[in-house]
């Protein structure tokens, strides 16, 4: 579990404590990236690698990521094409207090309905600032405006909700108010068998064992199989091998399987520059 995680919610317990288990069924997902300034890089994105990991750990498949500007046709078709397409979507950005932020408006375009001030919204706005001694002015007000039917995404921290219609779950950009978002409604979400993940360190450059990874890959099907190289401090260029299943049988026998052509291709290897330095 990455530290991100533990600060907000242990994901694994979310799986187990709250979430409804579809058994054997994939639940997939798209995340929808919302904002110029995403876009334009001014601000680096931090959300989508913590969105991925928690969702893998709770038994959700993050299928697609999906970077829009702050315009309305754009968010309105990357939204529609999405929430067809997989179990959820998932926003970030574009429901603050500016003029730019018009993600709520988007959304409610998308699905047909009308938006308005949200009375939950209001109330739970105004206690917020009640405690922090702020006012309750126009652009704070903005962000109490939800499409009709929507049920609310509680914020924790700042009490601006987000909110989910239907298969869309609309959240913050800023991550640590995206995180308690995210720890809101994941436990409401229907989540599938969890995807297992072994690692395997080759010890070998990647182009070494190339032909021997993929001709694994075609042998366990049902099991992917991917390559990471990476430039290690002790022996320079390296690979981590990293085999993912739901089936843990079938995970064991493709990590075997790697780790049987690891032997033998350090053996050929070996081989090989005995025979040059002979």
């Amino acid at each position: 579990m990455a530290p991100a995680l533990e600060q907000t919610g242990n994901a694994e317990n979310l799986s187990m404590a709250g979430a409804a288990s579809s058994g054997s069924e994939i639940i997939t997902a798209a995340l929808l990236v919302i904002g110029d300034e995403i876009l334009s890089g001014r601000t680096k994105d931090k959300n989508i690698g913590y969105v991925a990991e928690y969702l893998t750990a709770i038994g959700v498949d993050l299928k697609e990521v999906r970077v829009v500007p702050d315009e309305e046709p754009e968010i309105v078709a990357a939204l529609n094409a999405l929430r067809a397409r997989y179990t959820y979507v998932f926003t970030t950005g574009g429901i603050g207090p500016t003029h730019d932020d018009i993600t709520a408006d988007a959304v409610a375009k998308a699905f047909g309905v009308a938006i308005d001030y949200d009375p939950r919204a209001v109330a739970l706005l105004r206690a917020r600032l009640a405690q922090t001694g702020a006012e309750m002015n126009e652009a704070r007000l903005r962000m109490t405006r939800l499409p009709a039917g929507a049920e609310l995404v509680l914020n924790k921290v700042s009490a601006a909700p987000g909110f989910r219609i239907d298969n869309v779950i609309v959240m913050a950009g800023v991550p640590h108010i995206m995180q308690v978002m995210l720890d809101d409604v994941a436990p409401k979400l229907k989540t599938g068998a969890r995807m297992l993940s072994q690692t395997v360190r080759a010890n070998c450059r990647e182009g070494d064992i190339g032909t021997e990874l993929g001709e694994i890959a075609r042998s366990h099907a049902d099991v992917v199989i991917g390559s990471y190289p990476f430039l290690d401090e002790k022996i320079g260029p390296n690979t981590d091998v990293v085999v993912r299943s739901r089936d843990p049988q079938k995970l064991a026998e493709a990590k075997a399987a790697v780790e049987a052509m690891l032997v033998r291709v350090k053996a050929r290897l070996a081989a090989a520059r005995s025979a040059q330095t002979g």
